[in-house]
Order: structure tokens, then C-alpha cells, then sequence
């Protein structure tokens, strides 16, 4: 009974104390607008994909909800299916909350997934937030601190890994002890513009709060280099992933690549017809597999992989055809593409939002053979 006491004080104690998305656009608009437009800024209520996924693995738990609206003042009730998300409840609709990733003391490396452990907030004082900022402005809103947490280990916390309750691995974008630095170089640039309106320490620069992601258009492209060379009875297609983190992170996503080769203005051949595993090289995906070896839909009920294929952190691939009749001047293209919920997960997720639903093309590259 006082272990129950003491949670249901100190989320009061956070709710009370908690300031809102709103809150922080008073002082820091530029960086709010940022923040606005990011994928932090969605929440369960606006983000189709994690809903129904969330409401595929319970409907009476939100489990994922240590995430993915981790700042809110009932957490561990949404987890254990005491509470639901509330429309009306602000901690829940701020999606990743500014508050929230501001407020993080430290990151505890676990098994399962990364814990999140909160800055003690004192009871009648008002809060004090952090960031990587050298001599950081107080307000009347929040005290300011830096700390080293968000230079090197802020991400660690939801973007490490995952494991089911079965112990699949069904997440991983960082390895063990990994440093967030890149995470941060790539994702948060520093861009022109000081951290708050008043900008009182004449602040030049600040880190991009857009959070920029497979969502980003240009963003997207960078990720993977493609380069290809041909002889006559061969097609090559090398592949460099120069992110940080493997080619493919989120368990219902899937890229491919679609290769023809033109001769004459037609396509003379093609890796594949209908589907892109026709051709499972240049499918990089993961699918699960239930307790009796076949596929599951969504990762949280899996019991082990059934087909993998990815690219690892700053690491190449080959993928070789044979038997090919290549001849000087036809032109080798290839797309590559990108499934936001890739089939098998759309198959039972009834989206609304058909562009999560459809091939998304992110670069294209041409190659005329010379041979």
C-alpha cells in the first residue's frame, strides 16, 4: 500500500508540475514550429500506424506507451491497463514531450529495452529542465542546466531496441554502450537561430528540433548509396549504407529495389514482377514468425525471425546477377523504395491513410552500360 502511495503521489507530483508543448512556445517558437512539424510531436491520437498497431497488441493495455507518450502523469496505469489514453489529458496528447526529453537524469541499459530514468523535480519548486546548452537561460517558467546526457546518451532511451514479451528482438537501431552523438549530428543539425525568442546570450546557433526522419523527403535519400557497373553476362549493384544505425529499424517497415534494365525504350528485364520478395537480395525486410514457424503480422506476437535481410551500420552489400545479355548503351535504372507499414502489417490494420499503405519512392539512379 505505500509503494502504491508513493507512485500515485509522485505522478500527481509530475502532472502538477508538468509543462505543456504550449508552454514551451511561449518562450521558444522558432524551435517549437520545429518540434511541430517532427514525427516527436505525434501522439496516439494522431499517428494511424502505432495506433492500430497498439490496439493489435491490446486493447485494454498500452504497454507501448513507455515511448511513445512516455510523459504521461498515469504511465504505469496506461501500462498495466488500469487507464486509456485520454483525449483530454494533456501528458497524453503532447506526443514525446519537450518536457519530457528534457527532464531525463539518465539512461539505464537493459535486456528487454533502454529505461528512461527522470530528474528528481522537487515538490513547490518550479522545474528544472536540461540540455546540451553551455550557460543555459532560466525563466519563470524553469530553471536550466546542462548536462552531458544530451550530447552523448539522450536518444539511448526509446531508439536503442526492443524485445517482445517472448524475447524476439524485434527493434534494434543502436548497440549495446552505442554513443548518440551521430544520431544527434544527423538528426538534430545545428541550424542558424538562438534556443529562445529574447535569445539574451546572442545564441548563433541551435540544433534542429524537426527531428528529421524517414519522413523527410530529402532527408530519406542520403541514406543509402547505390552505384552499379555491368559486363556482359553480369549486372552489379553495389550498396553503401552510410547511416549509423542498419538500413532498415522499424520492425513494419520494408525498402526494396526495383532493377530494369532498357534497351531501346523497353524493358528488357526486370528483378521482379509483382511482388519485391520475388527477388529477396534487394528486399530488405523483417518478418516474424509465430510458435509453429509461420508468418505473424504484427512483431509482438512473435516467437522468432522468419526471413531477415538488412544492411548493417556503415556497411556494404552486393547484390550479383547472372546470365545476363547486356549490351553497350542500354540503360540499367534502379528505384529504390520504401513501405512505411509494409505488406504483411497492412494486411490487418484497415489504414486509412493509403500513402502509409503504398510504395514510396525514394531515389532513382541510372547507369549506362559502356561494354
Amino acid at each position: 500500500m505505500k509503494i502504491l502511495f508513493f507512485l500515485t503521489s509522485f505522478s500527481l507530483l509530475l502532472s502538477a508540475e508538468y509543462l505543456s508543448n504550449k508552454d514551451c512556445n511561449e518562450c521558444h517558437k522558432d524551435i517549437y514550429n520545429e518540434y511541430r512539424s517532427s514525427y516527436h510531436s505525434k501522439s496516439f491520437f494522431t499517428d494511424e500506424l502505432h495506433r492500430k498497431v497498439a490496439n493489435q497488441v491490446s486493447t485494454t493495455k498500452y504497454e507501448c506507451a513507455a515511448c511513445h507518450m512516455a510523459a504521461a502523469n498515469n504511465l504505469e496505469d496506461l501500462k498495466s491497463g488500469f487507464s486509456n489514453p485520454d483525449t483530454n489529458n494533456v501528458t497524453h496528447t503532447d506526443g514525446v514531450s519537450c518536457f519530457y526529453c528534457h527532464s531525463i537524469a539518465y539512461v539505464k541499459e537493459a535486456h528487454v529495452k533502454n529505461k528512461i530514468i527522470l530528474s528528481k523535480q522537487p515538490q513547490g519548486y518550479k522545474p528544472r529542465l536540461y540540455a546540451s546548452l553551455e550557460d543555459p537561460e532560466d525563466s519563470d517558467k524553469h530553471s536550466a542546466g546542462k548536462s552531458p546526457i544530451y550530447e552523448k546518451y539522450a536518444c539511448n532511451g526509446c531508439h536503442s531496441h526492443k524485445r517482445n514479451s517472448h524475447d524476439v528482438l524485434i527493434f534494434q537501431a543502436m548497440k549495446k554502450g552505442q554513443s548518440s552523438e551521430e544520431c544527434i549530428e544527423c538528426h538534430m543539425p545545428k541550424i542558424n537561430g538562438g534556443v529562445e525568442d529574447m535569445n539574451k546570450r546572442g545564441r548563433m546557433q541551435h540544433h534542429s528540433h524537426r527531428f528529421l526522419g524517414i519522413h523527410d523527403i530529402d532527408f530519406r535519400k542520403k541514406g543509402l548509396e547505390i552505384a552499379i557497373s555491368t559486363q556482359k553476362d553480369k549486372l552489379e549493384i553495389h550498396l553503401k549504407n552510410k547511416m549509423a544505425h542498419p538500413l532498415i529499424i522499424q520492425p513494419a517497415r520494408m525498402k526494396y529495389l526495383k532493377i530494369d534494365i532498357i534497351r531501346d525504350g523497353k524493358i528488357i528485364w526486370t528483378n521482379f514482377k509483382n511482388d519485391p520478395m520475388e527477388d529477396k537480395q534487394a528486399a530488405f525486410v523483417t518478418e516474424f514468425a509465430d510458435e509453429n514457424g509461420k508468418l505473424v503480422n504484427i512483431p509482438a506476437f512473435a516467437y522468432g525471425i522468419l526471413y531477415q535481410n538488412n544492411i548493417n551500420a556503415k556497411s556494404t552489400k552486393d547484390l550479383v546477377y547472372t546470365g545476363m545479355d547486356i549490351k553497350k548503351g542500354d540503360i540499367v535504372e534502379v528505384k529504390e523504395y520504401l513501405y512505411l507499414s509494409k505488406p504483411s502489417c497492412s494486411a490487418v490494420l484497415d489504414l486509412q491513410d493509403k500513402s502509409i499503405t503504398k510504395p514510396i519512392l525514394i531515389k532513382k539512379v541510372k547507369y549506362i552500360a559502356k561494354d
